[in-house]
């Protein structure tokens, strides 16, 4: 009799901790798809793409994120990180997608998808104005050569530039300093973004900005994989080059810095 007893009782815990757990499942996935916001990564020190402006986050890319959560009819979150710790948090799925100047390159493919392209970038040479160690866009090859840390032009400097030291810094404004007080000899970034830093710091000059050392393309980034959120930010980003709203936005910011 007792051991009918200790059955039954084991069978109806048993079944308690089923219907919690599949209770607690269902939760999570209605919570999911719920969800009324949309989160997107950023590195808050690029103007004009993204930059600070009081307390909030805005720039060209802020309002291409804007137009996507607006599509989907949701709230847009902004997460202002560290350029490589949002290219993490998106392939982890901590952000739905990053925002932040993102070149497309063939190594972000591999973990990543990219939305179509929305601008072209030009990047350049900055030097300080003071010194000569770097007259010219090849000069770069042999000498100490500030990035922003994951960038493109990180990449692109590493390959292509292995005599080169490259130092990685997570925000310009770092290098910027090292720069004026020379303990870097140049730094190579987008041309729009060297155009705010130089105006800001007027030790600092752009090499030459008729002619590029690469030019790449900006995209928006997302989890591998999620082809439903991708196709979704491509519908918008075409409609925003078609309506020429990404040239309105560009022009916005940068007579804004």
């Amino acid at each position: 009799m007792e051991e009918r007893k200790m059955k039954k009782f084991w069978t109806v815990l048993m079944c308690a901790a089923m219907t919690l757990s599949m209770a607690a499942c269902g939760s999570d996935s209605a919570s999911a798809k719920n969800d009324d916001k949309i989160y997107v990564g950023t590195e808050a020190g690029f103007a004009p793409y993204e930059y600070m402006s009081g307390d909030q986050v805005v720039g060209v890319d802020m309002d291409i994120a804007q137009a996507i959560a607006d599509a989907l009819g949701k709230e847009l979150v902004i997460k202002n990180m560290d350029f490589d710790g949002a290219l993490n948090a998106v392939q982890q799925g901590q952000v739905d997608f990053v925002a932040a100047g993102v070149s497309v390159d063939e190594e972000r493919q591999k973990v990543m998808d990219f939305s179509h392209n929305y601008v072209d970038s030009s990047d350049v040479v900055i030097v300080n104005a003071s010194a000569d160690t770097v007259k010219t866009n090849e000069d770069i090859a042999d000498k100490i050569v500030g990035v922003q840390q994951g960038n493109i032009a990180d990449i692109w400097m590493t390959n292509n530039y292995p005599d080169a030291q490259v130092k990685r810094y997570t925000k310009f404004v770092q290098a910027a300093e090292d720069l004026k007080n020379n303990k870097i000899d140049a730094i190579v970034m987008d041309l729009y973004p060297a155009q705010e830093l130089v105006a800001t710091n007027p030790e600092l000059k752009i090499l030459d900005e008729e002619n590029p050392v690469f030019v790449d393309q900006y995209a928006i980034a997302v989890k591998k994989g999620n082809q439903e959120l991708l196709d979704q930010i491509n519908e918008v980003i075409d409609q925003l080059i078609a309506d020429g709203k990404i040239e309105e936005f560009t022009a916005k910011h940068a007579s804004a810095n």
